[in-house]
């Protein structure tokens, strides 16, 4: 397959065409097509952008009767009829059921924009700049929400000083023994801990790029009450593990808590398209007309597509369902794995349809079995500070058969992967003991 015309003409920050280096020409539901019409099974969903697959039939009718009527495309933040249809939607299958009341906010047309706006708002609201974000975070790789990411790799990209966050430890931190929201408690208590009295604090219920790490509910409580006590907002980024990906369509649901903020992105179009929006109680509503803008923060193609997503997914508790019993499947079947293989050191972790095979005492085995699934036929990514953890992230969508297929490829690929390495390491240390 011939790939030069990316090699010659595209920057070399280009990443995923790395892990799969094959030229996609289609995709439906949960396949993607190369142009040699090899098929593979999408264990990755767009990073998270395609919860209901790729060229959902039902959105594509409804795009494709907008388009054909010359609706609006693009809006700016006119009044426009797709937008209506969208926020009536919003109000009824999402905050009406919940009795909740938020203010609707659309900002630029990616997660990274929501985050911003956010970030801005809650130093407006509190006159502070500080926010407190987590070891393991990910947020976004513009300035202010780099600024908020931990990761190193992103940080070293920033050619800037990163001000005005500090970072905390997230749940699980320094293991399951150590209560790291007393923690934080303490340096907000203590007038000599150095840490400013902070705006907010933005949190992932589950830290998908940081290696699918798990706030417990318990946490997420006390984080809420902690924030509370000491007039703090609090912010959930739920751009990657919202719109169903825990079960749920907002992931912090099952905890009882009520954020401040929330960031919505990626699959909020339902269809690829981009869209973010940030949701705040309307009493944080300080902004002045124009202060935060965007040209690309009306994209009523995205609006037309995620009002029938909320129509067709979110109406009733019948797909929650249907996501959990998929829950459990991928996770027994992780779980099988890691006690087939016990000398691997492995571990399942995760929430809903974001999994992860954690191989932290295995350096790069991660992304030599997510190698192996792609040479079989599966889509698949790795994440982690040091891409330790195999990130399973399939459509919500995706058929039951479909599924166990792609994770019999993904067991297949883990046990190639440790024989391959046993391998290796005998011949090193046959080598060795010629020395």
């Amino acid at each position: 397959m011939d790939l030069k015309i990316f090699d010659r003409m595209e920057s070399e920050v280009r990443g995923y065409i790395r892990s799969f280096p094959v030229i996609f020409s289609q995709a439906r539901g949960s396949l993607l097509i190369d142009e040699e019409k090899n098929e593979y099974i999408d264990f990755f969903s767009g990073a998270g952008t395609l919860n209901y697959g790729h060229n959902n039939p039902i959105f594509k009718e409804k795009l494709l009767e907008y388009l054909a009527s010359d609706g609006v495309v693009h809006g700016l933040d006119m009044a426009t009829s797709a937008k209506k249809h969208f926020l009536e939607t919003v109000d009824r299958v999402l905050l009406k059921p919940r009795n909740w009341r938020y203010t609707l906010q659309f900002t630029g047309p990616t997660g990274t924009n929501a985050v911003e706006a956010a970030l801005k708002l809650a130093r407006q609201v509190k006159g502070r700049p500080g926010i407190v974000s987590f070891t393991h975070g990910f947020h976004g790789v513009s300035a202010g929400s780099l600024a908020a990411t931990a990761n190193a790799k992103f940080r070293r990209a920033a050619g800037v000083a990163l001000d005005n966050t500090v970072f905390m430890p997230y749940d699980g931190y320094f293991g399951p023994d150590v209560d790291t929201i007393s923690y934080l408690e303490r340096m907000l208590e203590d007038p000599s801990s150095g840490l400013d009295h902070p705006a907010a604090v933005i949190v992932e219920t589950v830290q998908g790029e940081g290696g699918i790490n798990v706030a417990t509910l318990r946490w997420l409580k006390e984080l809420e009450r902690v924030c509370r006590r000491h007039d703090m907002l609090l912010i959930i980024d739920d751009i990657q593990v919202g719109c169903g990906r825990t079960g749920s369509f907002f992931s912090f649901e099952a905890a009882g808590i009520r954020p401040d903020i929330i960031t919505l992105s990626k699959s909020l179009s339902g269809f690829g398209l981009p869209m973010s929006l940030v949701l705040f109680k309307p009493e944080l509503d300080v902004w002045k007309p124009g202060a935060h803008s965007g040209t690309f923060r009306g994209n009523n193609l995205a609006f037309v597509t995620a009002t029938e997503a909320l129509r067709q997914y979110w109406a009733d508790d019948l797909f929650t369902a249907e996501i959990q019993v998929k829950e459990r499947h991928v996770r027994d079947w992780l779980e099988n794995v890691v006690h087939s293989y016990p000398e691997a050191g492995l571990v399942a972790r995760g929430r809903g349809l974001i999994q992860g095979l954690v191989c932290q005492s295995q350096p790069g085995l991660a992304n030599r079995i997510a190698a192996k699934a792609f040479s079989h036929g599966v889509v698949i990514e790795t994440s982690g500070a040091e891409d330790e953890v195999l990130k399973l992230l399939p459509a919500l969508t995706i058929e039951s058969e479909l599924l166990t297929r792609g994770l019999e490829i993904i067991e297949r690929s883990v046990a190639e992967a440790l024989a391959e390495q046993q391998v290796s390491g005998k011949v090193l240390k046959f080598a060795g003991g010629k020395r």
